[in-house]
């Protein structure tokens, strides 16, 4: 019997990526995640496998993290069919941080073997990591004992990386030596900053970090780095556009014979041949392309829309566009229409309908798109929303005992406390007071980070006028490991999505489409969703909008809906917010953005209704943008 995963007719088949002509180093880009991750498990198994037929060894370096995870489960995979032999499989970490035991919860040490070499027939002699513990001194040593052992394993035959955000390959950072060896660093605090979340706060990130050296990594006979989200979009750029330079470690790929970078198209989304294709190459100019074209002439020229000239089009390229969609009048009026026509005030009809918005975290859904929320129940909709996650790793401690002294206080006020129930929480106060740095929560302070959670969107959906009677909690299965690294999605949390698709019958569900999630849970959500409706797609086949989270608004070219906000609801949707007080003031994982969401929210909206404006179009306090459910995702 086939899994729902297995059944669903969501269409998994790789889509051929896109070679890109005008970048320093041969950029591939993929149009999911997926495909980029098999595309990379591919070429370590054809390696792995022509060397086993020819008797040879194969050494691999290999990086940890969430980028690569994907390409070692489908490794993993391919070796319990007894498709992949790894018996002649050397491997080599790229990384470490320093100081950190191997058993540790965040040891890269710990990482790979969990994620690939426990389960796979790899030798145990021919595994190697970067020494992390001892003194500097013995570190030292220790580094010359892998670069010998690696010379003496013939070399690296592929190298598998991730890129930081600022640009470093394992633990070289910025500023560091094209010459350097396997050694010692201090880690810049962009990269601590970066990997808070793994640790449960940036106080708990180690300063240092063992690496394998640039020099070393680029004496691989091929390298291939990988990139996955809009939160790389910037460093993909500077690696493959931009000139090489200490600054951006990764740029040194340029130098280097045979490497290439497999991305997916949101981290490949500033590269020229993405934006302004038109720049590098002839374009087929279909109505999403001309769209982009002149809105980003607009902005170019500093012109409304129905301003622009035939000289504007001329002077910037875009001779091809008037050629083939001209005269140039007709092309500034489909573009206004389009963008026009999607400014809605009504986005779910004037007759009522069932509504779901699916919230990945329990505050996403106001964030996200509170006004529309807020907008939805005012106009008589049944709107329902649906929380997917706990969010419970997201609380910090402080909080969570300041709710369990809430309690106890309450009970010994009114006198309904027992001995048993202060027991309690005197034993979960000084497990958490107890707690290390960096260790995960028990079981049960997870139950109170949750419940934390969940009371703060019961609040915040009533302030966005959606009772709690239509709130579901669906607490998806995949989410529930207590740590900043999930599970990929199952059966089980197909089963609960199709399960509420059901049970409410929605005419319009709204889901995230946020592609710059730096955890991933957002992306995890929306193929529970997308894997959730085909198996329901017999009686229940709602109309499906995507939204952005907290990180920034779909560009306009892309927007299909605007819903206006007017100073009203935007002081609703920020009082709704503020009902999320754990996350209020600074978020446990906040990411790059030190802003806090509500200044993120009222910004990012205000910008797009300053976008549309400056085009030329009606002027809005602020907008919120949609894209329909095409093939985005």
């Amino acid at each position: 019997m086939s899994s729902i995963l297995e059944s669903a007719t969501v269409s998994t088949a790789a889509v051929p990526p896109r070679r890109l002509r005008c970048t320093k180093v041969p950029t591939l880009v993929f149009r999911r995640p997926t495909d980029a991750s098999q595309h990379v498990a591919l070429v370590i198994a054809s390696l792995i496998r022509e060397h086993n037929s020819a008797g040879m060894p194969t050494v691999i370096a290999l990086s940890a993290g969430s980028t690569p995870s994907a390409v070692y489960r489908q490794l993993v995979s391919w070796h319990r069919e007894d498709r992949l032999d790894f018996s002649r499989t050397i491997v080599f970490a790229l990384a470490e941080w320093a100081s950190m035991p191997a058993d540790s919860l965040q040891s890269q040490q710990r990482f790979l073997r969990e994620s690939l070499l426990d389960h796979v027939n790899i030798r145990a002699e021919n595994i190697h990591f970067p020494p992390g513990e001892g003194t500097p001194e013995e570190i030292a040593r220790n580094c010359e004992d892998f670069e010998r052992v690696l010379e003496q394993a013939g070399g690296i035959d592929l190298l598998v990386a991730g890129i930081g955000r600022n640009g470093h390959l394992g633990f070289n950072e910025p500023g560091g030596d094209r010459s350097s060896r396997t050694r010692l660093v201090a880690l810049n605090p962009r990269t601590r900053h970066t990997a808070a979340s793994d640790f449960f706060g940036e106080e708990n990130v180690p300063v240092e970090g063992v690496t394998m050296g640039l020099a070393t990594m680029l004496s691989a006979r091929k390298i291939v780095v990988m990139a996955l989200g809009e939160h790389k979009a910037s460093v993909i750029r500077k690696t493959v556009e931009d000139g090489v330079t200490e600054d951006v470690p990764a740029s040194f790929l340029q130098t280097h014979r045979n490497s290439v970078v497999v991305t997916d198209e949101a981290a490949a989304g500033r590269l020229t041949a993405i934006t302004t294709p038109w720049l590098v190459a002839d374009v087929d100019w279909s109505d999403a392309e001309e769209k982009r074209a002149v809105i980003w002439l607009a902005e170019e020229v500093g012109k409304p829309l129905l301003k622009l000239e035939s000289a504007d089009f001329m002077n910037h390229r875009l001779h091809s566009l008037l050629r083939e969609r001209g005269p140039v009048a007709r092309i500034r009026e489909r573009v206004f229409q389009s963008l026009l026509e999607g400014i809605c005030t009504k986005p779910a009809g004037d007759t009522p309908r069932k509504i779901i918005v699916f919230s990945p975290h329990p505050d996403d859904d106001v964030i996200s798109m509170g006004g529309t929320l807020i907008t939805l129940a005012e106009q008589g909709h049944e709107v329902h929303i649906a929380y997917m996650t706990s969010g419970n790793i997201a609380v910090f401690d402080h909080d969570a005992l300041r709710h369990i002294d809430y309690v106890e206080q309450f009970q010994r006020m009114f006198n309904i406390g027992t001995n048993e129930d202060f027991e309690l929480y005197s034993r979960l106060r000084a497990e958490i007071i107890a707690k290390r740095p960096g260790d995960p929560d028990s079981t049960e302070a997870l139950q109170i980070k949750g419940l934390i959670r969940q009371t703060e969107a019961i609040a915040g959906a009533e302030a966005a006028g959606v009772p709690r009677s239509r709130l579901h909690f669906l607490d998806l299965p995949f989410y529930r490991t207590g740590t900043v690294t999930k599970n990929p999605i199952g059966d089980d949390d197909i089963a609960i999505v199709a399960d509420l698709l059901r049970e409410v019958h929605p005419d319009q569900i709204y889901m995230a489409g946020d592609l710059a999630d730096p955890h991933g849970t957002h992306r995890v959500c929306a193929e529970a969703i997308l894997h959730a409706l085909p198996v329901v797609a017999d009686s229940v086949q709602p109309e499906v909008w995507l939204y952005r989270g907290a990180w920034q608004e779909f560009p306009p070219y892309e927007i299909e809906r605007a819903v206006p906000l007017s100073p009203e609801v935007m002081l609703r949707k920020k009082m709704a917010i503020f009902k999320h007080e754990s996350q209020k003031d600074r978020a446990l994982y906040p990411g790059l953005d030190e802003r806090e969401f509500w200044v993120r929210a009222e910004q990012r909206t205000k910008n797009t209704a300053k976008v549309y404006n400056d085009l030329g179009l009606p002027e809005f306090y602020a907008l919120e943008g949609f894209v329909r459910l095409g093939s985005e995702l």
